[in-house]
């Protein structure tokens, strides 16, 4: 079978690369098309029990995307003109950007955001910032400053010294106004150009945390990917060329290699995938494994030369030696990324699909078009001497590293391997499942957004990290005191529970 196949793909040779071309050319306009893709939903387990009640229940009570911005005056406290002129214009730009679920934005300005108090007629109450506030007027500041007091919300909506004021919204999964999923990137921007960039300045400071945000962040650090993209090929190149010595044997498996990553966007495209900013090294790990298999068939390639029996006949017994083990190898790498589908996360099965499709036209790239390739070289004398200087040279380099298997270096390499190995099952008993630390952990610690997130969790007494638990009982249970009692009990014992912060 393997002769067979080595019949065919040599006799056809030229046949075989225009293919390649072509098939590459239009794997390339397709990979010029991706889009990077990001969902709140592709994160979550959507069948897990939890995501189920959630998902039953969001539509009265809210979902977990959420949006928060806060606004902070640097210089004091927020009583002041300049802050509520921009509370206000904040919590109106917020409310009509598209994609914010426009009945669940909560500020001090929301109608919703009301006090109660006792007084001798019984109980009075009313919106924390009446209808007829004025921002200039002293004594209004002073209304809503005793207003917010009685309300119970500062550490929530309020910071705790009151220098800023939170406004929240929540986003829709759906795009009102074209139907599709909500673009999460664009509505990044949206928030960075219409909140911050219009409002923030040398009193007030504008912070803005929450997925799509954090996400967008993500994003525009993944647009500097080609940069970095390019600085692993040229390491990559450097560090194949003192292994081969060779120009054209450095920039083949490179080349083929490269194909494999625009063979395996253009293909994602095709497919109707986008590329998801957390997934965005996988064509990096598509990269290296096809380096390093294109590595081990220049080898073979080599190898074959050094005999004198010329480039397409080293090329041909290279290609069938390797096909069988490469093509299992990769094989296995495929399955193996493919076992990740059993995972119910969205961003996960993504990944899974986006790395086994890469993976699996290695087989083509490196394992069929670079021997082809590399068939069509001249190898005169020049080049084989060369060869055959290296294999000598990897000779001696071989012989020191065969002195290993020697009764008393080996015995002091398995005892060095069992002190490593305990030492490592030791440390094994403290590894952390989860974040560790505060803010998103795909951006640095000094990035804007965990800058934002620390201030938030200190200004107020909230965090970024909670959990929500709905009550189910009979209709009209508002009014059983039972019910009550036990929903008041229970929310004492979680307030007391370690860990809890508000």
């Amino acid at each position: 079978m393997t002769q067979f196949i080595e019949h065919l793909v040599f006799a056809n040779r030229k046949l075989l690369v225009a293919i390649f071309a072509l098939a590459t050319l239009f794997l390339g306009y397709q990979a010029s098309q991706m889009r990077l893709d990001a969902g709140f939903e592709k994160n979550i387990p959507l069948n897990h029990e939890y995501m189920k009640t959630y998902i039953e229940h969001r539509k009265d009570f809210g979902g977990a995307n959420n949006i928060l911005v806060s606004v902070c005056d640097k210089d004091g406290d927020i009583f002041n003109t300049n802050f509520f002129d921009t509370l206000k214009n904040v919590h109106d730009q917020l409310f009509f950007i598209n994609g914010v679920n426009r009945s669940l934005v909560v500020s001090l300005f929301s109608p919703s955001t009301r006090f109660t108090e006792i007084v001798e007629g019984g109980f009075a109450g009313g919106p924390v910032i009446p209808a007829d506030f004025n921002s200039q007027s002293d004594d209004a500041l002073a209304l809503v400053a005793a207003n917010i007091e009685k309300a119970n919300i500062v550490g929530r909506q309020v910071a705790s010294d009151y220098s800023c004021a939170m406004v929240t919204a929540q986003l829709l999964d759906i795009d009102p106004q074209t139907g599709e999923p909500l673009d999460t990137l664009a509505l990044a921007a949206e928030l960075e150009e219409q909140l911050r960039t219009q409002y923030e300045n040398d009193r007030i400071s504008i912070h803005i945390i929450g997925f799509a945000k954090m996400i967008g962040d993500v994003a525009d650090g993944a647009k500097d990917v080609l940069l970095f993209f390019a600085i692993a090929i040229a390491i990559t190149a450097v560090m194949v060329y003192f292994f081969s010595r060779s120009l054209m044997l450095t920039l083949l498996p490179l080349l083929c290699s490269v194909i494999a990553v625009i063979w395996q966007l253009g293909l994602l495209t095709s497919l109707g995938f986008g590329m998801d900013p957390m997934s965005i090294l996988v064509p990096f790990l598509v990269f290296a494994i096809g380096v390093s298999h294109g590595v081990q068939m220049i080898n073979a390639v080599e190898k074959q030369a050094v005999t004198g029996i010329g480039a397409k006949r080293a090329s041909m017994a290279a290609f069938r030696n390797l096909l069988i083990p490469g093509g299992i190898a990769l094989l296995s790498d495929t399955v193996g990324f493919m076992t990740l589908l059993v995972i119910d996360i969205g961003i996960i099965r993504e990944l899974a699909i986006t790395a086994s499709m890469g993976v699996a036209v290695i087989i083509l790239t490196n394992l069929v078009l670079l021997p082809v390739l590399m068939s069509f070289l001249k190898l005169d004398k020049k080049y084989v001497d060369k060869f055959a200087g290296k294999e000598n040279a990897n000779a001696r380099f071989w012989a020191v590293i065969a002195a290993c298997s020697r009764k008393k270096p080996a015995a002091i390499i398995l005892i060095i391997t069992g002190i490593l190995f305990v030492f490592g099952h030791f440390q094994a008993q403290n590894m952390k499942i989860g974040d560790l630390h505060a803010g998103a952990p795909a951006l640095h610690e000094t990035s804007r957004y965990n800058q934002d997130t620390f201030l938030i969790t200190d200004k107020y007494e909230v965090t970024v990290d909670y959990i929500s638990i709905l009550v189910e009982t009979t209709p009209e249970a508002c009014t059983s005191h039972s019910v009550m009692r036990a929903m008041d009990d229970f929310q004492w014992k979680m307030e007391n529970v370690k860990g809890v912060q508000s």
